[in-house]
């Protein structure tokens, strides 16, 4: 499920670049945001094929690492006017979900370990 999500969360953050790039001609930030908003999945993918558990909990704690810096560059492009609050609040709805699979995940793991 987390895995599908940061997938479709991706393919979301390089559409908002796109749209950054060719609409608001924003370069700088949007870059920022691709990088980190792109790596939440990739992560997740590294996590699946973990070495060990300290391995899997890392990756997924880088995860949820980049999901708080996308947010921030999603924040910064809200208070600068590039993004919408009504664009904000839909994208950030997705990464808030993401998050909190990732923490219940993290935490879960935890226990188990």
């Amino acid at each position: 499920m987390v895995k599908d999500k940061s997938f479709a969360f991706a393919i979301r953050i390089v559409r908002l670049y796109q749209y950054l790039c060719n609409s608001k001609k924003e370069y700088v930030l949007s870059k920022q945001l691709l990088r980190s908003g792109t790596s939440v999945g990739a992560m997740v993918r590294e996590a699946e094929h973990a070495e060990s558990k300290t391995d899997f909990k890392h990756k997924m704690s880088v995860a949820q690492k980049e999901r708080n810096e996308t947010i921030y560059w999603l924040e910064l492009l809200t208070a600068t006017e590039f993004l919408t609050q009504e664009q904000f609040d839909n994208i950030n709805a997705d990464a808030v979900e993401i998050i909190k699979l990732i923490t219940t995940i993290i935490k879960t793991s935890k226990i188990n370990n």
